[in-house]
């Protein structure tokens, strides 16, 4: 049985013994993503992901108390770039000097740090797949380590709860910009979904990019970093899900021990941004030296929403395995696309996109993939699809539950986010007996109520010379 333990601080473990195999799985979640943050601080959630991997004031030092001070000399420079870069007449030979300040500093720091510490202690003791992942409602971190080293994990994860430090700042902010530039800047796809989502969501912080905007992370300081993991990284707001050959009672003595006197923090930021109502359809094009492509959005629910499961069957119905409405059509028969795909997103909590992408295959356009996804979308709202099909469907869900939860690794992050996502572990599976019941007239009825023009949001990607 899963056993749920919650610390005095708040702190909430979800613990399932599987004996199967040597190892565990775990995984620390926390519901604080991009759609928490605001408008000046964009990305920063994404950074604090990756700046807990540089340690503490224990791991990832030669010595700490010589690297603070370097570390606060930065800080005073870098507020004062910050704040000479805003100004109106900003003076760019000056905040090119503090920038060389900043780096000279790091690099006298660098000589007191033992970087990725944190990662080689874990390796070498038979981790797996150590990694994090920030999305729009939350930050990941998971391991599966051996089970016998499972204290190991309580020992690190606890020590950069409660003492991590923020070290190679800068030269990590660099990594994500980076990244940001690969991902958002340089992919054909990043660039036309970033416009998409902005296009669809003007107000709500899902048509903001989860790495942030550029002039937010270039502004983006160390102390408003340490800040915010203070304040929202705390023991209340965490799951943690150990799912493995474990002992719950020797875990509960674990979690405890290490995390019993973790400092709580405080909620996350509420999101208090409401899209209004779409008025009619929007469009946004894109020039871009690639291929074209398209994607087709329409406004639609949480996932908690009765009418969920049935958008969910309808994605399905449409592009999820090669007898589908779309696959079938497209790529098959027409043979007008390299690719198509429905899907519900960008998150979970919030009204959100049903979105059908694809990519055309020469010499079709997207103009001819967007009325084809049309006239399939809408021979549903006439009459709702075979029963078969359905069936079709459930057992591919069916097929792929059991691969999830065949997976430590995998069943531990549904447990930690749906318990912290829905405040109870077992949503996830109630969520999923919620698809078994769908019936054709509800996907009928959800294609008919919630795939209309006037909710809708076209992107469209063309090559320069081609417009």
């Amino acid at each position: 049985p899963v056993v749920h333990h919650r610390l005095d601080n708040g702190m909430t473990f979800i613990i399932l013994a599987r004996p199967s195999s040597p190892t565990v799985a775990l995984v620390v979640h926390y519901p604080v993503g991009s759609v928490n943050e605001r408008l000046g601080n964009t990305g920063i959630a994404h950074v604090v992901e990756h700046m807990l991997f540089k340690g503490s004031k224990e791991i990832g030092t030669r010595n700490h108390g010589l690297e603070l001070p370097l570390m606060e000399a930065m800080d005073a420079a870098r507020d004062s770039m910050v704040a000479e870069l805003g100004r109106p007449r900003a003076d760019s030979a000056a905040a090119a000097r503090l920038a060389r300040r900043i780096a000279a500093l790091e690099d006298s720091a660098q000589a007191h740090v033992i970087p990725n510490e944190f990662d080689r202690i874990l390796s070498a003791e038979g981790a797996r797949g150590l990694n994090a992942t920030t999305s729009h409602e939350a930050t990941r971190y998971f391991v599966e380590l051996p089970a016998n080293r499972i204290e190991l994990w309580f020992a690190l994860e606890s020590d950069r709860m409660r003492n991590p430090v923020f070290r190679e700042f800068f030269t990590e902010l660099d990594v994500v910009r980076e990244e940001r530039r690969m991902r958002l800047d340089t992919s054909p796809g990043g660039v036309l979904e970033t416009a998409f989502l902005a296009t669809a969501f003007q107000v709500h912080p899902y048509g903001v990019p989860v790495i942030g905007h550029e002039a937010d992370l270039d502004a983006l300081t160390r102390r408003q970093a340490m800040e915010y993991f203070r304040d929202y990284y705390g023991a209340r707001n965490a799951v943690a899900a150990i799912v493995g050959d474990v002992d719950p009672d020797h875990v509960i003595r674990l979690a405890e021990e290490y995390f019993g006197e973790a400092p709580a923090g405080r909620e996350p930021p509420p999101v208090t941004a409401r899209e209004p109502n779409q008025a009619g359809e929007r469009r946004t094009t894109i020039e871009f030296d690639a291929e074209p492509r398209l994607l087709i959005g329409w406004k639609a629910v949480p996932l908690r929403h009765e009418y969920a499961p049935a958008l969910s069957m309808l994605a399905s119905l449409l592009t999820g395995g090669r007898s589908t409405r779309l696959y079938r059509r497209l790529i098959v028969e027409d043979r007008s696309a390299i690719h198509v795909s429905a899907s519900l997103g960008p998150g979970v909590a919030y009204p959100r996109l049903f979105t059908v992408a694809a990519v055309p295959r020469s010499p079709h356009t997207v103009a001819e993939l967007e009325a084809a996804i049309l006239e399939e979308i809408r021979a549903i709202q006439d009459a709702p699809p075979h029963p078969s099909a359905l069936t079709r469907i459930r057992n591919q869900y069916r097929a792929g539950e059991y691969r999830r939860l065949s997976s430590n690794m995998e069943l531990a992050g549904q447990l930690a986010d749906s318990e912290a996502t829905f405040g109870d572990w077992r949503e996830t599976f109630r969520l999923s007996r919620r698809m078994a019941e769908v019936t054709p007239e509800a996907v009928q009825r959800v294609a008919r109520q919630y795939l209309i023009s006037t909710t809708k949001t076209v992107a469209v990607m063309v090559r320069k010379e081609a417009r």
